[in-house]
């Protein structure tokens, strides 16, 4: 069962206790990634994420990390397009611990300026190593295609020039503007009394930050082409379609199509491509959900004169599914696999931490395990027949990392 309590100022708190486990999990999710961003200032929710692990007013960087090495436990976080998350995971006796450190790392962060110049250059080698990662780099091009100018498209590490900007005023000021109380939930999943949330609150429950409500533009969907001519082993090739938003009723029923397209190692896309054709060692599809709309993505690496086959490959295969429609066996097989996933994550509290940490942030609703079996028992073949048709269109954007840095044929 999943306590939810409003704090006076805003803040959520979302625990779910498991009394069958000897660990918890906790995790601070603020509402703002690089789509809250602008171009000068791109990147900064992910910097800003790493600079929270350099230092407090009483704690250095190598006291955080000892802080939970000496513990057994995990400390770590991550920046998306929507969402910032610090969590951590650790025995259940030391998790009124874990929560007063990462309380320490929200709060009274330094931002000391030879720390800052220091993680630029660790930023610095993480975007380098992205742009040694081609297979990384196509899925940030198709952002770019599909979205052009709108935030959504831009890259969660920024680039070298806006990370020179960065100081420890912009930091502060982008927490203040973004960090509200409001836009807060703390997740807490495993093996803790309910009085928990007491102590939660007394951390998290007081503060004040910027007032302004954080005003969402829906994007727009292009059809564009993006192509990189890079040395590289492979063409790697991405194709994106409209997906469905976050919450929307027929997301399991695209789940289901997801998962028969491109979502296992029995699905047509691996059994065209890599099993009967032998193109790519790669190559599976995945649905990509935001607040206001979605991406549907597909994903193959080849050699760089395959990459012709490969896209009719890929084309054949999704003409064939519409026109088609899913077989009995794939929906059965699909559904299975969807209730498999989600009754094995249910066994990790981190996932059940960030399950609950999203579903409050993004949706403000939780739903029961039966609930969801039921909805996923609900999808029929015609629900998931017809999504195939309203996706799969002409209107799909490309991007390409490839030695020549050619689009396919046929585009």
């Amino acid at each position: 069962m999943i306590n939810k309590y409003t704090c006076q100022n805003g803040v959520r708190i979302v625990l779910e206790q498991i009394p069958t486990v000897r660990s918890v999990a906790i995790g601070v999710w603020i509402g703002t990634g690089s789509r809250n961003e602008i171009p000068e200032n791109n990147g900064i929710s992910h910097f800003l994420e790493h600079m929270f692990f350099k230092g407090t007013k009483t704690r250095s960087a190598r006291e955080i990390a000892e802080s939970f090495d000496s513990i057994g436990g995990q400390v770590n976080a991550f920046t998306s397009k929507e969402y910032t998350c610090y969590y951590a995971k650790v025995l259940d006796n030391h998790s009124q611990y874990a929560l007063e450190v990462l309380s320490d790392m929200f709060f009274n962060s330094t931002f000391v300026a030879e720390e800052l110049d220091k993680e630029k250059n660790v930023v610095y080698e993480e975007i380098k190593m992205y742009e040694d990662t081609p297979d990384d780099i196509v899925h940030d091009l198709l952002s770019k295609a599909i979205y052009n100018e709108h935030a959504l498209g831009y890259p969660i590490l920024g680039t070298e020039e806006t990370l020179k900007t960065f100081t420890s005023d912009t930091l502060n000021q982008y927490m203040f503007d973004t960090y509200t109380p409001e836009n807060v939930v703390i997740s807490i999943a495993g093996n803790v009394p309910e009085t928990f949330i007491a102590e939660v609150e007394k951390l998290f429950g007081n503060y004040e930050a910027g007032k302004e409500k954080i005003e969402y533009q829906a994007p727009s969907f292009n059809a564009n082409h993006i192509a990189r001519k890079k040395e590289t082993e492979q063409a790697h090739l991405c194709l994106g379609y409209e997906g469905l938003q976050i919450g929307h009723s027929d997301v399991y029923s695209l789940i289901t199509l997801n998962n028969v397209l491109g979502g296992s190692m029995s699905s047509r896309l691996f059994q065209d491509v890599r099993e009967q054709r032998g193109l790519a060692y790669s190559v599976f599809s995945y649905h990509s959900a935001f607040r206001d709309t979605g991406v549907v993505t597909i994903y193959g690496g080849t050699g760089a004169k395959q990459l012709d086959v490969l896209f009719e490959t890929i084309q054949d295969t999704l003409s064939k599914l519409k026109q088609e429609g899913i077989t009995d066996k794939e929906l059965s097989n699909s559904k299975e696999q969807l209730k498999g996933s989600l009754m094995l994550s249910l066994e990790s509290t981190n996932s059940r931490m960030s399950r609950n940490g999203k579903n409050e942030l993004l949706l403000g609703r939780h739903r029961s395990l039966d609930e969801i079996v039921e909805q996923i028992d609900e999808v029929s073949k015609e629900s998931v027949n017809q999504l195939a048709n309203k996706i799969f269109t002409d209107n799909y954007s490309v991007s390409l990392v490839s030695p020549m840095g050619e689009l396919p044929k046929g585009l």
